[in-house]
Formats: C-alpha cells, sequence, structure tokens
C-alpha cells in the first residue's frame, strides 16, 4: 500500500513556498484543512488575480509531472485499477477504490500528475469521470447517448443486458460504469436502467413504492396487503396516498389496481354509463355484468341493483339498457 501523503507531500516539497501553499490549499493537501480551496480565495490572500492563482497553479503541475518517474509503479496501479472498470470510472467512486477518505485529496493530486489519464470536469448531464484515454470518454458519450434515445422512443426501462444490442461497447463492465456518468440515466439495483425520473427505476415515497409492488404482482391488492408488503407503512396511510394519485383505481372494498391495466375510476355506476355511453347502443344485463367485471371487483348483486336505478338507466321492452 502507497503513503499517498507522503508522496504527495515529497512531490509538492520541491515548489516554491508561495507556488508549494496555492498547490496545497488548491488540492486540500495541508493535514488542517482538507477543503479545496478556490481560486478567488488564494488570490485575495496573496493580493493577485485568479487567473495569476490558475496560471501559477498550471505552471506548477507541469514542473511537477517532468519529475514523478519514480513513482511510476504508483501510477501502474491507478492504471490497472481503471481497467478494471472498463477503463472509465466516475470520479467520486474511483478515487474511493483507491484509498481512504483522508488519502482522497491526495490521490487526486497525484492522478492530476499522470499525463497518461484523463479527466473530465462535471457538465449539467455529466458527472466528473476519469479515464485512461479520451477514446473511452468518446465510447461512453456515445453509448450513454443510443440508450438515452432508446429510452425516449420506447418510453420503459430496459434491462443492462440487453443494452449490448444498442451500445457501441460490449462488455457489461464498461456499460455499468459509463451508466454511472450519466445524471440522467440510472441503472437500479435489479439490473434495469430507466430515466432517473421513473418511479421503477427511482422510486420515491409510499406512492412510488406502492405503483411497483402491484406492477410485480399483476393483479389488484388491497390496501392493508399493500402496507403490509411494504412494511413500516401504516395501513390508512397507504389508503390515503393510493386514493388521491391517479395512477391507482379503487376497484373494488379497499382493493386497488392499475389504471394502466384498463381499469376506470368511478363507482359502478359511472362504468355502466361510461359502457353503454362507448357503446352507443343497448346492452343486456349479461353484456355490462361481463363488461363492469372487467374494470371492477365487485358483485354481480351490485351491478343489477345500479342497473335498477331508473334515474340513470333505462330498460328497453326487450330487456337491454340504456343510459336514461
Amino acid at each position: 500500500m502507497f503513503d499517498y501523503k507522503k508522496i504527495s507531500t515529497n512531490i509538492v516539497g520541491k515548489l516554491p513556498d508561495r507556488t508549494k501553499d496555492i498547490i496545497s490549499r488548491r488540492f486540500g493537501l495541508n493535514q488542517e484543512n482538507k477543503k479545496r480551496e478556490s481560486l478567488e480565495s488564494i488570490g485575495v490572500d496573496y493580493g493577485i488575480t485568479r487567473e495569476r492563482v490558475r496560471q501559477i497553479e498550471q505552471d506548477a503541475i507541469k514542473k511537477m509531472q517532468r519529475g514523478v518517474e519514480e513513482y511510476q509503479p504508483l501510477f501502474d496501479v491507478f492504471k490497472e485499477r481503471m481497467i478494471s472498470f472498463g477503463g472509465i470510472k466516475r470520479e467520486d467512486g474511483y478515487i474511493e477504490s483507491l484509498g481512504k477518505p483522508e488519502d482522497h485529496n491526495h490521490i487526486s493530486f497525484l492522478l492530476t500528475l499522470n499525463k497518461s489519464f484523463y479527466r473530465s470536469s462535471e457538465s449539467k448531464d455529466i458527472h466528473p469521470f476519469w479515464a485512461v484515454d479520451k477514446n473511452s470518454f468518446d465510447n461512453a458519450q456515445e453509448t450513454i447517448g443510443r440508450i438515452h434515445q432508446t429510452l425516449e422512443e420506447n418510453r420503459q426501462p430496459i434491462r443492462v443486458e440487453h443494452c449490448i444490442n444498442i451500445a457501441p461497447v460490449k462488455p457489461t463492465k464498461k456499460i455499468n460504469s459509463y451508466l454511472e456518468l450519466s445524471k440522467k440515466i440510472h441503472l437500479s439495483p435489479e439490473g434495469v436502467i430507466g430515466f432517473k425520473s421513473w418511479p421503477e427505476i427511482n422510486p420515491r415515497g409510499t406512492k412510488d413504492k406502492a405503483y411497483l409492488l402491484l406492477r410485480k404482482n399483476g393483479k389488484p391488492l388491497h390496501f392493508r396487503e399493500v402496507a403490509k408488503l411494504l412494511g413500516n407503512h401504516g395501513e390508512q396511510t397507504v389508503h390515503n396516498e393510493l386514493i388521491k394519485d391517479e395512477r391507482f383505481v379503487l376497484v373494488g372494498r379497499g382493493l386497488y389496481a392499475l389504471r394502466e391495466w384498463g381499469y376506470e375510476p368511478g363507482d359502478v355506476k359511472d362504468v355502466i354509463k361510461k359502457i353503454l355511453l362507448l357503446e352507443n347502443r343497448p346492452l343486456s344485463g349479461e353484456e355490462i355484468i361481463a363488461r363492469v367485471l372487467e374494470k371492477r371487483i365487485v358483485k354481480r348483486n351490485t351491478i343489477i341493483q345500479n342497473l335498477c336505478n331508473k334515474k340513470h338507466f333505462k330498460r328497453t321492452p326487450d330487456g337491454k339498457y340504456l343510459v336514461k
């Protein structure tokens, strides 16, 4: 195991005092202060512009890069670890894999001195990351772009193993590392890829978890059963959450189904009305009962009682029904 602090201290120690202080503060190498300082704050202390601080930093890095040959075994380990991730890795995960928290700033500093590594800064769509070469980044961008396009077109998640059919890079290990870079696409613990805004990918709160539970079961569930399966969720809380969410339909006494399964909101009377209006012709009692049972879990007698409501329905001479 390498002593990262000792190595970085030896390298920085060869610089002039002011330059040494600037580099230490910029990378958070000081033992008493691990926080990285901005160009502006350092410039204020020295009475120089932030651009001048940047120049001093860049000149120092170039100078230090010319004298790190003796630490090549360290950089070989860095490269081997990167290759194990597929040649590219999100910055926080990569640095965490190389050392303890107290070493992270020193590792980041040492990586900066190795010309064989490529670092990309954070953007609105991509997290900061390190790669063994720029070609790895280009492949990552293309992979993320294709997966993003597929998700937008299909509007449903895909499994990570299916990415080999749409991505330019085949190994799953590389795809996993590439997906970590994206701020919009997420890989769930179950190996499913989708947008982070999708509840099936990144569930938030009781409603999303209940939605995923119903989809997994593929059938209506009583809110008490939902609360039990979710664990640590009060029955009344679950009932209140589901009844307010348009994704769920109350299809029986406490039974909830998903609207996407074809269930319609409203009571039995409303369901019968919609069936008759859409059909635009009289229907027999048996026809109505069969269609209502496709959308509601109720007793036949309940449907018949609603049909007998002369305020809403009219019976034709041949025994069929119309909306009054």
